[in-house]
């Protein structure tokens, strides 16, 4: 069992607090994703949980065993990181052997293992290559396939697709959802990429000034932000945010259009772009820009003055200076504390 388990982690840099006592619990063979701009505190949580960095204060748990005072070597991880760190001196035999030869294990089970997780990567008729002869997907490959030879409990991920090409990037996310359920191991992937973070985690954690914002699966994350950061950091384009005056009962103003709200004294209204269309009552919307995408097309408007995306069907063909009536649809509706910046219920 690799349960892992962050305990009141916080990290400082001299002055600067990377890490606010970060609390999270992953599940064993969970595929967790820690995800947000940089300087969030995400890569900083991955070092210690890799044994490369220590906390400041907190505790780091490993399959119920106490490991953030223990050496990288004795924590049963394995790490990928956004470079690769392939060697080009050895084969690609010998670089998913590495970390084999390094335990000293018999020839025979080093055999195994390079063998079954290049099968697993498909790279078996690479393994005699070197390094310089392969694109930078196939050693990406070659770098996973050496981390999952060493059968860790748990496998850390550092941005490992960022320096591959788009197309590239969305075949190795593929390959690597199936790869890692496979083996069957506790997986903390770090990156900036929505895209990536939604399509891989079985959970997503948002983090943003050295906190953990959201921890959620990724539907729960992007329909129901538990925050407003979270609601402008996820979605591309992401929420829309308009102020709200309270009418009472429940009831608010937005923009010359009434909705039922949640019932507190102030509150700032929320919707996804995608969650609105055209109708003869709704909120007045002045066309800024048109882009046509393809499936569909992303309008940006300004609604009383502020930016308002929506996005329409394809075959829609606003021009800038026109004028829509904009219906967000009503249970997609999200409410936020403007102090507090938290979602109202």
């Amino acid at each position: 069992m690799a349960i892992i388990e962050i305990k009141n982690v916080a990290k400082s840099f001299g002055a600067f607090t990377a890490l606010h006592s970060v609390d999270l619990t992953i599940a064993d063979q969970e595929f967790m994703v820690l995800l947000g701009a940089s300087g969030c505190g995400k890569t900083t949580l991955l070092r210690i949980i890799a044994g490369l960095e220590s906390p400041s204060t907190g505790e780091v748990w490993i399959g119920g065993r106490r490991v953030d005072q223990l050496p990288p070597r004795e924590r049963g991880i394995a790490m990928v990181f956004q470079n690769y760190a392939v060697f080009p001196h050895l084969t690609v035999f010998e670089n998913i052997a590495f970390g084999l030869r390094m335990k000293k294990m018999p020839q025979a089970e080093v055999e195994r293992r390079v063998s079954r997780t290049a099968e697993m990567m498909h790279i078996e008729q690479l393994l005699k290559r070197y390094s310089g002869q392969l694109s930078g997907g196939q050693r990406q490959r070659v770098a996973v396939a050496r981390a999952l030879a060493m059968e860790p409990d748990v496998i850390l991920m550092d941005e490992p697709l960022s320096n591959l090409d788009a197309l590239l990037r969305l075949e190795m996310r593929a390959e690597l959802k199936g790869v890692l359920a496979q083996s069957k191991t506790t997986t903390i992937y770090v990156t900036h990429d929505q895209v990536e973070a939604m399509s891989l985690a079985d959970r997503i954690s948002v983090m943003n000034g050295g906190r953990i914002v959201q921890a959620a699966n990724p539907v729960e994350v992007y329909r129901n932000p538990s925050a407003r950061f979270v609601g402008s950091f996820i979605g591309n384009p992401p929420m829309n945010f308009l102020p709200a005056t309270a009418l009472g009962d429940g009831k608010w103003r937005v923009a010359g259009t009434t909705f039922e709200g949640p019932k507190s004294q102030a509150a700032e209204f929320a919707i996804r772009p995608e969650d609105t269309s055209l109708a003869d009552h709704g909120l007045r919307a002045e066309v800024r820009v048109v882009e046509p995408l393809g499936p569909h097309t992303l309008v940006t408007t300004t609604v009383e003055g502020q930016p308002f995306r929506v996005i329409l069907e394809s075959n829609a063909t606003p021009r800038p200076g026109d004028i829509l009536t904009v219906r967000p649809t009503p249970d997609r509706i999200r409410w936020f504390d403007p102090s507090t910046q938290q979602a109202l219920q």
